[in-house]
């Protein structure tokens, strides 16, 4: 049996560039041998696309993707169908039957790299071109969420042309607060601020990864998560909890501190609010277009109410990330997690191969 090619796209023009590295190598790990033949396409920070041993090592080093001028450096043109091709225009290197995108953040989870491999005729794991941009925009996605009816913190959306005003914010959101870029992921950039000195220095910090921030009422209570996985019937798995030994769930908790936080799994919930957590993973999964896969985040408050935080539809694969670990408690393994998702792209794709794209034959 022919195997199926799957690029793995890594690295990325991001913030979350190393996360990225950690996460494609467990699914580089992880993918089936018998059915798959892995191709890894790394991206540097400036954006490069390098197919061959740059790609490689970086995956085992965990290095950042360094630029390069040799014929690594390819690029994948409208209707290609699945080959790679050098810059240089010398014949096609790779093929590749299905995309998987593991890039977090910016330039990768945004929707751009889907649209990429949209016009290319390739099909992709996770959500599409909507789905991303809108699961990656906080401020978008926040007020669809609340025109969906899902309960949402209140926020403020500030411009890098807006004044920040603290006095204004605290009225509105009260103290303490938190201040996060719109688009980026993995906590970075993200401030709990408690007076006006944090305030202004949690701006200028967001402002550094985005030209767009949000200021977040804080809502106290548990921090709770949800996997969902498929297409047009999505299901959730069971939740997890993360208690951190940090202010906040940070960049540092989840990455660099071996002791940042305590993933449990499955979490300590009464059934109905296992219920309630699993409902609203779904429900915002499909009132923000998604496919594929998404971790839902949320909170519990201490009255039962509970709020959802964001979704992340290119959530972790490091050995530690909730998405991977909630599922195999729920009975699929890694392994397993990885083959639905590519079967879960080739469906999609042949579904909407079969749309007419021609109202004149």
């Amino acid at each position: 049996m022919k195997k199926i090619r799957v690029g793995i796209i890594f690295g990325g023009k991001s913030a979350e560039h190393e996360v990225s590295l950690r996460s494609a190598k467990n699914v580089y790990q992880a993918l089936d041998r018998s059915k798959y033949e892995p191709v890894l396409i790394g991206v540097s920070k400036r954006g490069q696309w390098l197919l061959g041993d740059s790609s490689r090592l970086a995956l085992e080093s965990g290095e950042s993707i360094k630029n390069s001028d040799s014929r690594e450096i390819i690029s994948i043109a409208p209707e290609s169908g699945g080959e790679i091709a050098p810059l240089d225009n010398s014949e096609v290197s790779e093929t590749i039957d299905v995309a998987f995108p593991v890039l977090h953040g910016p330039f990768g989870e945004d929707g751009t790299v889907q649209g990429l491999l949209k016009l290319a005729d390739i099909p992709f794991v996770g959500a599409g071109v909507l789905g991303s941009a809108v699961g990656m925009d906080k401020d978008v996605m926040k007020r669809l969420l609340r025109d969906a009816g899902v309960p949402v913190s209140k926020f403020i959306v500030l411009k890098d042309t807006d004044k920040a005003d603290f006095d204004s914010a605290i009225k509105e959101l009260g103290l303490p607060l938190f201040i996060k870029p719109a688009n980026l992921g993995s906590s970075v950039g993200i401030s709990k601020v408690k007076n006006k000195v944090e305030f202004d220095e949690a701006v200028a910090l967001a402002f550094q990864y985005d030209t767009k921030i949000l200021l977040e009422e804080f809502i106290k209570g548990r921090e709770i998560e949800c996997s969902v996985l498929g297409n047009d019937n999505p299901t959730a798995s069971i939740p997890g909890e993360i208690i951190t030994s940090h202010d906040f769930y940070s960049y540092e908790a989840k990455y660099l501190d071996e002791n940042g936080a305590e993933l449990k799994i499955p979490a300590d919930l009464p059934p109905e609010t296992i219920k309630r957590v699993q409902e609203l993973a779904v429900k915002t999964f499909k009132a923000l277009c998604c496919e594929g896969m998404g971790r839902v985040d949320l909170f519990l408050e201490e009255n039962g109410e509970v709020y959802v935080n964001e979704i992340n539809t290119i959530p972790g694969f490091t050995s530690i990330s909730m998405y991977p670990k909630l599922w195999e408690a729920s009975g699929i393994s890694y392994a397993e997690l990885i083959d639905k998702l590519i079967q879960l792209a080739l469906q999609r794709f042949a579904k909407e191969k079969r749309l007419k794209t021609s109202f004149i034959d």
